[in-house]
């Protein structure tokens, strides 16, 4: 059997961008499979920052916070356009959740993990004669305020330039397309989708499934299917006020204990984010009022020149979807881990990934790597072929679709 391509990856957000890239370096023919568009779902309504996550230490998510801290200190030095450093400042107060003794604790373990005697792993806590310079933040039994440095990004230019990379090194994207079945033969795996109204059909050795809040409904059209772990899909909003607080991020506490960013984005102040279980199609998340009434309450509760502002004054809003694994528990003790899974642990022609962060794509990317390469290495060289009925970009429509 010829095989068309070496992998199919489905979904062009963050997460099969970055797969595409890795494989794609390594030599391997990619091609991506998109129904809506690069970056058109969650990689683009994130929080739009490359960090650790700091509080997921208070869920002991070590591991995690220090892959994450690696990868940021990578994309720092490799993507200095799209990721840089901003402060972030964090207020305690006399009835905050966390006293200033745990938040230095938290700081001083952060710093530890990230492993770098530089601006970004020291922080400090900042002298009352400095609080001034912090625009409108309330003073009232407000007791500390720590400045510490983590990056932020633009989450869809950033995904947006790792399919360029991917298509760089050969990689090849149907944009828009539809899987509409996968199964496993013999010698690989028979997919079958839609691009331009019409039925088409590839062959590949593999297919990884990084189709993000769809993971499971990608995951019925395979056969087998892989064995999915119980999984949520959790919804998080944000707003966008028309003020700017300076270049600071400051990272406040709701009155849940949730932590919030409140950070500039784009000449104006962006507020996130929220958690609630989501059901249904993952194109019709929306935010809902709710949410922009929690959102706007917790930056009103800390910052005086927002306090006149009323919902209509929302500039815009926009709510993402996670995956994460299904618990009884706190959903803020949820592990942010990407959750990688295939139909056969020694040669996988089937993988999916739930799950997992945009600061660590690059790592997820390499654990999909490694685990496709008794599979990839098992049969020779595929060639660089185009499928029966192909759809993939040619150069000048790999720039359209970019």
């Amino acid at each position: 059997m010829s095989t068309d391509f070496d992998v199919l990856v489905v979904g062009a957000g963050i997460l099969g961008a970055g797969t595409a890239e890795a494989l794609a370096q390594a030599n391997h023919s990619v091609v991506i499979l998109e129904q809506l568009g690069i970056a058109a779902a969650t990689s683009s309504r994130s929080s739009k920052l490359i960090h650790g996550g700091l509080r997921y230490l208070e869920s002991g998510q070590f591991r995690l916070v220090y892959e994450c801290l690696r990868e940021r200190s990578w994309l720092l030095d490799n993507k200095p356009q799209l990721v840089r450093m901003v402060p972030f400042y964090i207020p305690v107060y006399r009835n905050s959740k966390r006293s200033p003794w745990m938040v230095r604790l938290g700081l001083s373990l952060y710093a530890l993990l990230s492993g770098i005697r530089s601006v970004d792993s020291r922080f400090r806590s900042l002298p009352k004669s400095e609080w001034d310079t912090l625009p409108g933040l309330k003073r009232e039994d407000l007791l500390a305020v720590f400045r510490y440095y983590d990056a932020q990004t633009d989450d869809a230019a950033l995904t947006r330039d790792v399919v360029a990379s991917a298509i760089a090194h050969g990689a090849q994207i149907i944009c828009p397309g539809s899987l509409v079945g996968a199964e496993v033969t013999e010698d690989g795996v028979r997919i079958d989708y839609v691009a331009d109204g019409k039925l088409n059909t590839l062959h590949t050795r593999a297919l990884v499934n990084c189709s993000g809040p769809w993971v499971a409904t990608t995951n019925t059209r395979c056969s087998p299917p892989v064995s999915l772990p119980p999984i949520d899909l959790v919804a998080g909003t944000h707003i966008l006020l028309p003020l700017s607080l300076g270049n600071k991020i400051f990272y406040v506490e709701a009155s849940d204990g949730r932590a919030v960013f409140v950070m500039p984005w784009q000449d104006k102040t962006l507020v996130g984010t929220t958690e609630r279980p989501y059901c249904g199609d993952p194109r019709d998340v929306a935010p809902t009022v709710e949410e922009k009434s929690y959102l706007l309450r917790t930056v009103q509760q800390y910052f005086t020149q927002t306090r006149g502002l009323q919902p209509e004054d929302i500039c815009e809003s926009f709510a993402g979807l996670r995956v994460l694994p299904e618990v009884e528990k706190s959903p803020f003790a949820r592990s942010r881990e990407s959750m990688i899974c295939c139909d056969n642990e020694l040669k996988p022609r089937i993988l999916a990934v739930a799950g997992g962060k945009l600061t660590s794509y690059r790592a997820t990317a390499r654990k999909l790597a490694r685990k496709l390469q008794a599979t990839l290495e098992d049969e020779p060289p595929a060639p660089r072929g185009a499928a029966e009925t192909s759809n993939a970009t040619s150069p000048s429509e790999r720039e359209r679709n970019l």
